[in-house]
């Protein structure tokens, strides 16, 4: 009897992705398994079909084989692939946990065996709050950390000094118990050890049988030059102790820059707005202007309107990792005087006596209204 072409068999197109061949299998499998059709050898010969049809398109070089030779190209690697050990499945407790997560509740087709107890520790979050001139810089944070560290009277075992946990008589120390339900089975987690497998008959008396105490962590981070709000540094195994020896979690900071009386961030770049006088801008002026680094001479030219912004390269903020460093952009203000001395007035009439410039110049008006926009 000559055999069904395997995407046909798998009900699948031949352009089929590998998620479409597994979704196709995980279906006929659950549908014809014998753990399902018990005494049927009609499903059980389907089982077969399907499971080495799936064994083959599965593999890409094999595909590319079967695709060019058909079933020739892959006789010899299929031949046993029509067990019931498939690629990646097992007893039907093994194709529902995959198929619908359930590995908790079956189990994963183990057989009850021993299951690891150790959990892993929580992250932690500390948020901190930095100067700009701190950002730019960097620094060496002090922290002070709540959390839960292993107890060191008990050596994190939860057992008083002395004693030791012993395996738990409900689960038989697998962590979890089995029940019988049509044609599988269902492992639950043990509810007297929780899935420890372990239980403490006489607990310690520092940490009341957890294993864990709290306690406050002081420690240096590092933060390094260009962070930004919502910048986050991974400190590993500084958060919570894990249970059963369980790996420690890490330790997140989350960086928040506080607002600068003088300078807007934007990026890399940085901002500042800088008052000038109407003679400053009239006659030009060098101005020392702040930056990160201290003052630094900016010329400001003369006829200085409104507006004008200035580029400073270099005088912003570093990047993070030390790639180059943005620009600082100054932006000047012609303050007009809200009150003026007799001899000020004098001079400003004097000079609107001698000045020549006519407002009503087309290009003039082009420029004030571009300015007051």
């Amino acid at each position: 009897m000559s055999k069904r072409d395997y995407y046909e068999v798998l009900g699948v197109s031949r352009t089929a992705s590998d998620q479409e061949l597994k979704t196709a299998y995980r279906r006929l499998a659950v549908k014809y398994h014998p753990d399902k059709n018990p005494n049927d050898a009609s499903a059980e010969e389907k089982f077969k079909e399907a499971a080495e049809a799936y064994s083959v398109l599965s593999n890409t070089e094999q595909r590319q084989r079967y695709d060019r030779f058909g079933h020739a190209g892959v006789s010899s690697s299929a031949a046993g692939a029509g067990s019931w050990g498939a690629p990646g499945f097992g007893g039907i407790e093994d194709i529902l946990g995959d198929l619908f997560g359930f590995g908790d509740v079956f189990g994963g087709g183990r057989g009850g065996s021993r299951r690891s107890s150790a959990q892993r520790g929580a992250d932690l979050r500390y948020d901190l709050e930095i100067t700009l001139e701190d950002a730019a810089n960097g620094m060496t944070a002090q922290l002070r950390i709540p959390r839960l560290e292993g107890c060191e009277t008990c050596k994190s075992t939860g057992a008083a000094p002395g004693t030791q946990p012993e395996n738990c008589n409900t689960c038989n120390g697998t962590g979890q118990v089995r029940y019988t339900q049509g044609f599988f089975s269902v492992a639950r987690t043990c509810h007297v050890c929780r899935g420890a497998g372990r239980v403490v008959k006489t607990p310690c008396e520092k940490c009341n049988g957890a294993g864990r105490v709290e306690r406050e962590k002081q420690m240096e981070v590092k933060i390094p030059a260009g962070v930004e709000t919502g910048s986050r540094l991974r400190v590993p195994s500084e958060g919570e102790a894990g249970t059963n020896g369980g790996a420690a979690g890490d330790l997140y900071v989350v960086i928040h820059v506080a607002e600068h009386d003088q300078f807007e961030r934007q990026g890399n770049n940085l901002y500042e707005a800088v008052p000038i006088t109407f003679t400053q801008a009239a006659l030009g002026a060098d101005l020392m202007v702040k930056t990160l680094d201290g003052e630094e001479k900016l010329k400001v030219p003369m006829g200085t309107q409104t507006g004008t912004v200035f580029r400073l390269r270099g005088k912003g903020m570093p990047a993070l990792g030390g790639r180059g460093r943005g620009d600082l952009f100054v932006s000047v203000t012609v303050l007009t005087p809200t009150s003026l001395t007799r001899e000020q007035r004098k001079l400003l009439e004097q000079l609107a006596d001698v000045e020549t410039t006519d407002l009503a110049d087309k290009k003039l008006v082009d420029k004030v209204r571009d300015i007051f926009g």
